[in-house]
């Protein structure tokens, strides 16, 4: 390759990762993905389509092993095999077909035993990818999600433990009880202490219920923190490419005042994604 060719697919590969960590700092993800350099290439748009057909049709196959199950009486076991193979089925999807991958930081942190999980919620993305990372996790979800088609279905019968959070104090009860039943049948919980999605540049900030769950679980708790809205966040109608940081960090032991766990608690896990958005801009070339 020329010089003239060189310096091309460098001002190329520049843009691109600059555009992806200006959408971390919120330069973008207004809905339209276009940031201060641009928006992204119309080829990285029909993959990300081709992605939504492709994971439309991959649940739509999923769905003809619902009367399969039901007629083996819906075991709880057998359910979330299958949602786990679809969850494989999702993430092999947005890394063929967007070019979107994910890698695992610091997982010797995972306790062998079933424990509270807590990450930060940017996108779908960790929703699917706890159904992978986690088997046979209990995520906690808002009751919404049970009107979606064939999704609904297996989130009632795996089951996962779903709230109205438009009514706190059941939210609570519903979290407590069956949290303690799955962490009993050996299964762990996670729980999005933010509750609900956020940008990427927002701080970490717990809602009570978090707190409340940790102290009557009573279980050390995992701090987990993603990045995922880099690359498919709030706002944003189109997947990019590239790699989605997954990190696990220390536990909070069980016993922790309330306000120490929160504190504790939100500190590992903003240094954490400050430190993704750091080594983002370090990447930048030159």
């Amino acid at each position: 390759m020329d010089s003239r060719g060189q310096r091309h697919s460098y001002d190329v590969q520049s843009r691109c990762a600059r555009r992806s960590c200006q959408d971390e700092d919120g330069y973008a993800g207004r809905g339209d993905d276009q940031g201060r350099d641009g928006k992204i290439s119309a080829w990285q748009k029909l993959r990300s389509r081709l992605f939504d057909f492709a994971w439309a049709l991959w649940t739509a196959l999923f769905g003809l092993t619902i009367p399969v199950l039901w007629l083996m009486g819906s075991p709880p076991r057998a359910v979330r095999t299958v949602s786990r193979i679809w969850a494989h089925g999702v993430l092999a999807g947005l890394s063929l077909i967007v070019g979107l991958n994910f890698r695992e930081l610091g997982r010797a942190h995972v306790p062998k035993t079933p424990c509270l999980i807590i990450c930060n919620h940017q996108s779908t993305w960790e929703t699917l990818a706890a159904l992978s990372l986690f088997p046979d996790v209990a995520v906690i979800a808002k009751r919404e999600l049970l009107r979606i088609p064939v999704m609904g279905w297996f989130l009632r019968r795996s089951p996962m433990i779903i709230i109205d959070r438009g009514a706190a104090a059941s939210a609570l009860r519903t979290m407590m009880a069956e949290g303690a039943a799955a962490l009993a049948a050996g299964r762990p919980v996670l729980i999005f202490p933010e509750g609900t999605r956020r940008r990427p540049n927002e701080p970490i900030q717990f809602k009570r219920g978090v707190e409340l769950l940790y102290k009557s679980l009573g279980v050390p708790a995992l701090p987990m923190v993603v990045n995922s809205g880099r690359f498919w966040g709030v706002g944003k109608g189109f997947r990019r490419p590239g790699t989605i940081t997954v990190a696990y960090l220390p536990v909070l032991e069980p016993g922790l005042s309330l306000p120490e766990f929160a504190r504790r608690g939100e500190q590992l896990m903003q240094e954490e994604q400050s430190r993704q958005r750091t080594a983002c801009f370090a990447q930048l070339p030159a």
